[in-house]
């Protein structure tokens, strides 16, 4: 699927092709291949490839009165390796996985759990912004060899300290328009931190998670609206496994080897935990496991890898708080709560 164009392969219920085709992926032009497919009789069974708009097409067919499923692409790949690659052939691969049943289907947040990931979204994407004008700031004074002898340069001092600097064009109107987008950005930010902890107060899990080490009003909203139901997920493990922090394993025979994270499912899941884990790496629960892989693995790595040790850990706190709806409490004590 592109902007412009939606490969569609339909089979028969043998596998036989019936036709293949295109449409626009809009309304209108899904209209037309529903009329043009009901030809062939119904109910229609289809598979569309996770991408950016695989939502809008899922939600218009489905009004349509297709069943419609949204397939994991990495998991397709693994199912079907192709040595080549075309749109035309994927649409195919998609049909003939329908057809057999076999297609692995991503879980689709409804309509309320897809608007509290939007807002908390936005607000990360607002910071990101903010932190880009910033940096455009400092590498100015670096550029033109401008000490930095204050801790804060956006603050008080460093906003007296970026007006008295003796600038060229058109490097010092730069820096003030970045200062003016910086307020303006912040005091939106600050908005949408308000909205978040007065939706967030209302929240199933975010009040639960907030007794986290390390887990704001903020971070909490964010990290509920990406795991959306805590019950879909049977064990901490499935809930570890789908943020993403965990290893890839590849083992045969008497190999056994660990790669990099498969940073699988939402990032800005894993990014909520691994943000919490600043400060969850200093609480009494953490910091000795924290401390101990940091200095087992050494300076150049040991901090990044205790930290993914920690988020997992607090991933797994997380499961047992919002499945049992508990707090948080230290080490092992919810298990021992539950066993009482």
């Amino acid at each position: 699927m592109s902007r412009r164009r939606l490969d569609v392969c339909v089979l028969g219920e043998n596998g036989d092709k019936l036709t293949v085709t295109t449409a626009p992926p809009d309304r209108d032009g899904l209209g037309v291949l529903a009329r043009k497919i009901a030809g062939f009789g119904e109910p229609v069974n289809a598979a569309i490839e996770s991408m950016n708009g695989a939502r809008y097409i899922h939600d218009t067919l489905e009004l349509l009165g297709w069943d419609v499923e949204i397939a994991d692409a990495q998991k397709v790949k693994g199912l079907a390796p192709l040595a080549c690659k075309t749109d035309r052939i994927d649409a195919w691969v998609l049909a003939e996985l329908s057809r057999r049943d076999l297609v692995p289907a991503i879980w689709l947040p409804d309509p309320g759990v897809r608007a509290e990931r939007e807002r908390a979204r936005y607000r990360l994407h607002l910071v990101r912004h903010r932190t880009m004008f910033k940096n455009r700031v400092h590498a100015t004074l670096i550029a033109f060899g401008k000490p930095c002898p204050v801790s804060d340069l956006f603050g008080v001092s460093g906003r007296d300290l970026l007006r008295k600097l003796d600038l060229p064009e058109p490097w010092s109107t730069n820096v003030i328009r970045a200062l003016q987008q910086i307020d303006q950005l912040e005091a939106e930010i600050d908005t949408c931190a308000v909205e978040l902890r007065q939706l967030g107060a209302d929240h199933r899990y975010v009040p639960l998670l907030t007794t986290v080490p390390g887990i704001s009003w903020v971070l909490g909203y964010t990290i509920a609206s990406e795991i959306g139901d805590i019950s879909r997920f049977s064990s901490p493990k499935k809930l570890c496994g789908y943020t993403g922090l965990c290893p890839r394993v590849y083992q045969s025979g008497g190999k056994d080897h660990r790669g990099p994270l498969a940073k699988n499912g939402p990032k800005y899941l894993r990014w909520a935990l691994i943000e919490a884990t600043v400060h969850a790496a200093r609480h009494p629960a953490y910091r000795e496991h924290y401390e101990r892989t940091a200095a087992r693995l050494g300076k150049q790595r040991g901090k990044k890898v205790a930290r993914v040790e920690v988020a997992r850990k607090l991933a797994e706190a997380i499961w047992h708080m919002c499945t049992n709806d508990r707090p948080f409490t230290p080490a092992r004590s919810h298990v021992n709560a539950l066993v009482a």
